[in-house]
Protein backbone atom coordinates (compact mmCIF):
# COMPACT_ATOMS: atom_id res chain seq x y z
CA UNK A 1 0.00 0.00 0.00
CA UNK A 2 1.22 3.82 -0.73
CA UNK A 3 -0.26 5.26 2.23
CA UNK A 4 1.29 5.13 5.88
CA UNK A 5 -0.16 3.65 9.06
CA UNK A 6 -1.50 7.30 10.47
CA UNK A 7 -3.43 8.24 6.89
CA UNK A 8 -4.94 4.49 6.64
CA UNK A 9 -6.34 4.96 10.38
CA UNK A 10 -7.42 8.50 10.03
CA UNK A 11 -8.98 7.64 6.59
CA UNK A 12 -10.72 4.42 7.77
CA UNK A 13 -14.03 5.47 9.22
CA UNK A 14 -14.71 8.17 6.58
CA UNK A 15 -14.09 4.92 3.82
CA UNK A 16 -16.32 2.57 5.75
CA UNK A 17 -18.97 5.00 6.30
CA UNK A 18 -18.76 5.96 2.57
CA UNK A 19 -18.96 1.81 1.63
CA UNK A 20 -21.86 1.52 3.71
CA UNK A 21 -23.89 4.50 2.09
CA UNK A 22 -22.53 3.87 -1.28
CA UNK A 23 -24.37 -0.28 -0.68
CA UNK A 24 -27.47 2.07 0.54
CA UNK A 25 -27.16 -0.25 3.38
CA UNK A 26 -28.27 2.03 7.23
CA UNK A 27 -26.40 1.05 9.88
CA UNK A 28 -28.98 -1.77 11.47
CA UNK A 29 -28.46 -3.29 7.85
CA UNK A 30 -24.86 -3.27 8.08
CA UNK A 31 -24.94 -4.64 12.02
CA UNK A 32 -27.30 -7.32 11.16
CA UNK A 33 -25.32 -8.31 7.84
CA UNK A 34 -22.26 -8.41 9.53
CA UNK A 35 -22.60 -8.74 13.50
CA UNK A 36 -20.74 -6.20 14.65
CA UNK A 37 -23.27 -4.20 17.01
CA UNK A 38 -25.03 -1.04 15.61
CA UNK A 39 -22.87 1.59 18.09
CA UNK A 40 -19.43 -0.35 17.17
CA UNK A 41 -20.30 0.43 13.44
CA UNK A 42 -21.57 3.96 14.49
CA UNK A 43 -18.30 4.78 16.84
CA UNK A 44 -15.80 2.94 14.15
CA UNK A 45 -17.34 5.72 11.21
CA UNK A 46 -16.85 8.46 13.63
CA UNK A 47 -13.31 7.71 14.62
CA UNK A 48 -13.97 6.94 18.29
CA UNK A 49 -13.18 3.21 18.07
CA UNK A 50 -10.15 1.72 15.78
CA UNK A 51 -11.85 -2.06 14.95
CA UNK A 52 -10.26 -5.26 15.57
CA UNK A 53 -8.97 -7.15 11.94
CA UNK A 54 -11.56 -9.90 12.56
CA UNK A 55 -14.40 -6.84 13.10
CA UNK A 56 -12.75 -4.95 9.90
CA UNK A 57 -13.00 -8.46 8.31
CA UNK A 58 -16.83 -8.78 9.65
CA UNK A 59 -17.78 -5.38 7.74
CA UNK A 60 -15.81 -5.88 4.66
CA UNK A 61 -17.38 -8.75 3.92
CA UNK A 62 -21.03 -7.43 4.38
CA UNK A 63 -20.46 -4.71 2.73
CA UNK A 64 -19.10 -6.88 -0.64
CA UNK A 65 -15.62 -4.49 -0.66
CA UNK A 66 -12.44 -6.03 -1.02
CA UNK A 67 -10.26 -5.51 2.42
CA UNK A 68 -7.32 -4.22 0.99
CA UNK A 69 -9.23 -2.00 -1.37
CA UNK A 70 -10.96 0.14 1.75
CA UNK A 71 -7.41 0.93 3.01
CA UNK A 72 -5.62 1.75 -0.13
CA UNK A 73 -7.72 4.20 -2.28
CA UNK A 74 -4.77 4.59 -5.09
CA UNK A 75 -5.75 4.23 -8.98
CA UNK A 76 -6.54 0.59 -9.26
CA UNK A 77 -4.87 0.48 -13.23
CA UNK A 78 -1.44 -0.75 -13.98
CA UNK A 79 -1.04 -2.52 -11.06
CA UNK A 80 -0.63 -5.86 -9.26
CA UNK A 81 -2.38 -6.56 -5.77
CA UNK A 82 -0.41 -8.85 -3.77
CA UNK A 83 -1.65 -10.48 -0.56
CA UNK A 84 1.30 -12.00 1.56
CA UNK A 85 0.80 -15.40 2.83
CA UNK A 86 0.76 -13.96 6.43
CA UNK A 87 -2.06 -11.47 5.61
CA UNK A 88 -4.43 -14.44 3.74
CA UNK A 89 -7.36 -14.58 6.40
CA UNK A 90 -8.33 -17.88 7.81
CA UNK A 91 -11.21 -19.46 9.42
CA UNK A 92 -10.02 -22.57 11.92
CA UNK A 93 -13.50 -22.41 13.75
CA UNK A 94 -15.49 -24.63 10.73
CA UNK A 95 -14.93 -28.32 9.93
CA UNK A 96 -13.06 -30.49 12.18
CA UNK A 97 -9.29 -30.22 12.36
CA UNK A 98 -9.12 -28.07 9.24
CA UNK A 99 -7.78 -24.60 8.32
CA UNK A 100 -9.20 -22.74 5.52
CA UNK A 101 -7.16 -19.52 3.74
CA UNK A 102 -9.74 -17.31 1.56
CA UNK A 103 -7.78 -16.29 -1.03
CA UNK A 104 -11.04 -14.57 -3.12
CA UNK A 105 -11.81 -10.99 -2.45
CA UNK A 106 -14.90 -10.52 -0.28
CA UNK A 107 -16.47 -8.76 -3.21
CA UNK A 108 -16.98 -12.25 -4.52
CA UNK A 109 -18.20 -13.82 -1.43
CA UNK A 110 -21.90 -16.32 -3.17
CA UNK A 111 -20.38 -16.28 -6.75
CA UNK A 112 -16.54 -17.21 -7.13
CA UNK A 113 -14.79 -18.04 -4.43
CA UNK A 114 -11.37 -19.56 -3.66
CA UNK A 115 -9.70 -21.53 -0.94
CA UNK A 116 -7.07 -23.58 0.27
CA UNK A 117 -7.88 -26.03 2.79
CA UNK A 118 -5.26 -27.39 4.72
CA UNK A 119 -6.49 -30.70 6.72
CA UNK A 120 -4.50 -32.36 9.49
CA UNK A 121 -5.64 -36.46 10.13
CA UNK A 122 -8.85 -37.48 9.93
CA UNK A 123 -9.86 -33.73 9.37
CA UNK A 124 -12.99 -33.00 7.66
CA UNK A 125 -15.34 -29.68 6.42
CA UNK A 126 -19.06 -31.01 6.33
CA UNK A 127 -21.33 -28.23 3.85
CA UNK A 128 -24.61 -27.60 4.30
CA UNK A 129 -26.18 -27.02 0.39
CA UNK A 130 -25.29 -24.15 -0.89
CA UNK A 131 -27.86 -21.63 -2.99
CA UNK A 132 -29.49 -23.64 -5.78
CA UNK A 133 -27.19 -24.79 -9.14
CA UNK A 134 -24.23 -24.32 -6.82
CA UNK A 135 -21.08 -26.63 -7.17
CA UNK A 136 -17.34 -27.08 -6.16
CA UNK A 137 -14.10 -27.60 -7.85
CA UNK A 138 -11.68 -29.25 -5.80
CA UNK A 139 -8.06 -30.46 -6.88
CA UNK A 140 -5.99 -32.80 -4.55
CA UNK A 141 -2.71 -30.70 -3.63
CA UNK A 142 -1.35 -32.67 -1.00
CA UNK A 143 -2.49 -36.21 -0.01
CA UNK A 144 -5.96 -37.70 -0.53
CA UNK A 145 -9.34 -37.02 0.56
CA UNK A 146 -13.02 -38.58 -0.02
CA UNK A 147 -15.42 -36.18 -1.08
CA UNK A 148 -19.03 -36.83 -0.74
CA UNK A 149 -21.50 -34.51 -2.63
CA UNK A 150 -25.48 -35.99 -1.68
CA UNK A 151 -25.63 -39.71 -1.95
CA UNK A 152 -22.35 -39.62 -4.40
CA UNK A 153 -18.40 -40.40 -2.72
CA UNK A 154 -15.21 -40.48 -4.60
CA UNK A 155 -11.82 -40.81 -3.40
CA UNK A 156 -9.45 -38.10 -5.02
CA UNK A 157 -5.54 -38.54 -5.22
CA UNK A 158 -3.12 -35.91 -5.52
CA UNK A 159 -2.88 -34.34 -8.63
CA UNK A 160 -7.07 -35.30 -9.38
CA UNK A 161 -9.50 -33.13 -9.55
CA UNK A 162 -13.67 -33.37 -8.42
CA UNK A 163 -16.17 -31.83 -9.59
CA UNK A 164 -19.55 -32.00 -8.00
CA UNK A 165 -22.98 -30.76 -6.62
CA UNK A 166 -22.58 -28.17 -3.63
CA UNK A 167 -26.43 -27.59 -3.70
CA UNK A 168 -26.72 -30.95 -1.36
CA UNK A 169 -25.09 -31.52 1.82
CA UNK A 170 -21.26 -32.12 1.08
CA UNK A 171 -18.37 -33.59 3.03
CA UNK A 172 -14.33 -32.98 2.34
CA UNK A 173 -12.78 -35.48 4.52
CA UNK A 174 -8.89 -36.30 5.14
CA UNK A 175 -8.18 -39.83 4.36
CA UNK A 176 -5.06 -41.77 5.24
CA UNK A 177 -3.14 -38.59 6.62
CA UNK A 178 -2.74 -34.59 6.04
CA UNK A 179 -3.87 -33.22 3.31
CA UNK A 180 -4.44 -30.00 1.35
CA UNK A 181 -6.75 -29.18 -1.69
CA UNK A 182 -7.44 -25.93 -3.11
CA UNK A 183 -11.43 -25.21 -3.63
CA UNK A 184 -13.36 -23.41 -5.82
CA UNK A 185 -16.73 -22.73 -5.18
CA UNK A 186 -19.18 -21.52 -7.88
CA UNK A 187 -22.55 -20.45 -7.32
CA UNK A 188 -25.75 -20.66 -10.19
CA UNK A 189 -25.78 -16.85 -10.23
Amino acid sequence: MTENHEDILNALPARLKDARKAKGLSLDAIANLSGVSRSMVSQIERGESSPTIATLWNLTRALNVDFAGLLDQTDRGDRIDVLKATEVPTIDNIGQGCRIAILSPPEDAGGHEVYDISFHVDGLLSSQPHARGAFEQLVVIEGRVKVTSGAATSHIAQGDTARYAADVPHVIEAVDGAARVFLIVKSSG
